[in-house]
């Protein structure tokens, strides 16, 4: 899909990242099995839009990724009003809503790659009809060609460079609270506090972990800005 070596690098690692992230919180002592399920999901998603920039993940079936991304969209959509934790089931649900539109869109990529005929497993037998197969002079191997998809994926482009920026600028807030403070009077350990309420350390998770959201988030929006064209 991603013609430029060098950016097909750059997002390759910024899933890396996102997928290593996923996988270290998945298998960590004391989480929840939801939480654990959720980050599995993240780490799927992140190693196949990896595979995505590469040639080769055009060889990928299609059927199982549609499904799979299909799923972790209700999944998440379903467990928000179950594990409201301080907010409210409404406000649950709606804290969830980015990670169920990133399973969607992910769903719609692939299904609308599929439907070229670019992907194992597409409709399209071969053809290549509502896609625009580059010369790999461009960034891009593959664009869309009709308006009705190019609109929807600059609409996804949009809102997932907007929420990117929005998780790094909360993970850019929750590092800087973590800026440590001697407390007067104590030494050693004890003279070191971290400001931000909470475990010590639970505060540099969430930050790291909003940082991996805000690349894989950043990172899909180039994706749909090349689908664009």
């Amino acid at each position: 899909m991603i013609a430029a070596t060098g950016l097909r690098w750059i997002l390759t690692l910024l899933f890396a990242v996102s997928a290593a992230h996923g996988v270290w919180r998945a298998v960590l002592p004391g989480t929840a099995v939801t939480a654990r399920v959720d980050h599995a999901l993240h780490v799927a998603m992140s190693a196949l839009m990896a595979a995505m920039a590469w040639p080769w993940g055009m060889d990928l079936s299609a059927g199982p990724q549609i499904v799979l991304f299909s799923a972790g969209a209700l999944w998440f959509l379903a467990a928000a009003p179950f594990r409201p934790g301080d907010r409210t089931r409404r406000g649950a649900v709606l804290a969830a809503w980015p990670h169920v539109l990133m399973m969607a869109a992910m769903a719609w990529m692939v299904a609308a790659m599929a439907s070229s005929g670019a992907m194992a497993g597409g409709s399209g037998g071969g053809s290549m009809e509502g896609m625009d197969m580059g010369d790999g002079s461009g960034l891009a191997a593959m664009t869309l060609t009709g308006t009705g998809p190019r609109l929807a994926a600059g609409v996804l482009a949009a809102a997932f460079a907007g929420l990117g920026l929005v998780w790094l600028a909360r993970a850019f807030d929750r590092a800087r609270a973590l800026d440590p403070a001697v407390r007067p009077g104590a030494t050693g350990a004890a003279a070191v506090t971290v400001t931000t309420a909470g475990v010590p350390g639970e505060g540099a998770a969430v930050a790291l972990g909003l940082g991996c959201h805000a690349a894989m988030a950043l990172g899909m929006a180039v994706m749909f800005v090349l689908l664009v064209g």
